[in-house]
């Protein structure tokens, strides 16, 4: 027997606003995360405090604990050089990570809080119950995931985060993104019309849903691994069209660490995920164009952007307006997505 929402609770469209503003703030996070991994912010504070960390250090003494506690890091002990770094140098870095943290910390207030409103209201549809402690779900595996990203640095002789790491962090906020925007999209059709039923995932959206998912791990590997740095020139890299990649550790080992191969990788695979969108946005170009036109332009600036972060040697607003608008292709195909699944039920 089928569900029918109470309608004469429910409140779709507040729903429908509250997700649209928690998804904005995930595109506002993956940048400021963007900021903290170009500017190598990301392993200034080596403590995992809840409660604590939401405030920075307070005075001149905290300051330097912090320091301290920085300086015993492969990092610090491997990278600063024999002139270091100074007071003020740390604090710059370390207000990124804070900021970084200080907004994952808002995202889960954000989310939590109007949930458990909505929840004790009544407000929410049925059947949306599930999917909603799903992503909230996410968004605190998204954290455990931070941290142990950033442990992975602050061991042995390592002096960056794991890669591995960091595209697990990084991937798990897009599929978050996408989840919000799928879910918001149900409610916007739930509260146009109290019959709609829930958008199914289609074949040609998983494909391109996978297509773009490499491309989106390329790019995380290339940012963990530093391998944007590997050519400053396009469409060659130094010179060469196809680098010679490390196949001294066999070729799995150069598939998933080594610079060069992975930048060329993510260079010219970006061109079958362009195709797989311009697929997608032709698909639901008539039931919903403006979907069509966002993923368009996204993948358009992103590509553009792209090239001149290679060009401009990795500027680092370049570079974090290229990741900027990677969020906001994801949340665009996620909404095309959306709209491809309502296309086949409108069509049955």
């Amino acid at each position: 027997m089928s569900e029918t929402p109470n309608h004469a609770m429910s409140r779709p469209l507040a729903l429908v606003r509250w997700l649209n503003a928690v998804a904005a703030m995930v595109v506002v996070i993956v940048a400021v995360g963007g900021i903290t991994r170009l500017t190598e912010s990301g392993l200034s504070i080596t403590q995992w405090n809840p409660i604590t960390g939401v405030l920075p250090p307070i005075g001149e003494a905290a300051w330097q604990a912090e320091f301290e506690l920085y300086r015993k890091t492969p990092e610090y002990l491997y990278e600063a050089g024999p002139a270091g770094m100074t007071l003020a140098d740390f604090k710059f870095i370390f207000f990124w990570e804070w900021f970084h943290r200080l907004i994952g910390r808002l995202i889960g207030l954000a989310y939590a809080l109007p949930l458990a409103w909505f929840w004790i209201k009544g407000a929410i549809p049925q059947g949306y119950k599930p999917r909603l402690l799903a992503l909230l779900a996410l968004g605190a595996l998204q954290g455990t995931f931070g941290w142990l990203m950033v442990r992975s640095g602050l061991s042995g002789q390592m002096t960056d985060v794991s890669h591995f790491w960091l595209s697990i962090h990084l991937l798990t906020a897009f599929f978050t993104l996408g989840g919000l925007v799928w879910t918001a999209r149900d409610l916007q059709a739930l509260a146009q019309d109290p019959a709609e039923r829930p958008a199914r995932l289609t074949g040609p959206s998983l494909i391109v849903a996978l297509l773009l998912f490499a491309q989106l791990l390329l790019g995380a590997w290339v940012a963990g691994l530093n391998a944007g740095h590997a050519a400053y020139d396009w469409p060659f890299m130094n010179g060469e069209f196809f680098p010679q990649p490390d196949l001294s550790r066999g070729w799995i080992w150069a598939l998933t660490h080594d610079p060069f191969l992975l930048h060329f990788l993510h260079r010219w695979w970006a061109w079958v995920a362009v195709g797989a969108l311009i697929w997608l946005a032709r698909r639901v170009r008539k039931e919903e164009r403006k979907a069509s036109i966002a993923i368009h332009s996204a993948f358009g600036v992103m590509v553009i952007l792209g090239i001149a972060t290679v060009l401009t040697g990795v500027s680092l607003w370049v570079a974090v307006a290229h990741q900027l608008t990677g969020a906001l292709l994801v949340a665009s195909v996620a909404w095309g997505m959306h709209a491809d699944g309502r296309r086949k039920a409108l069509r049955a």
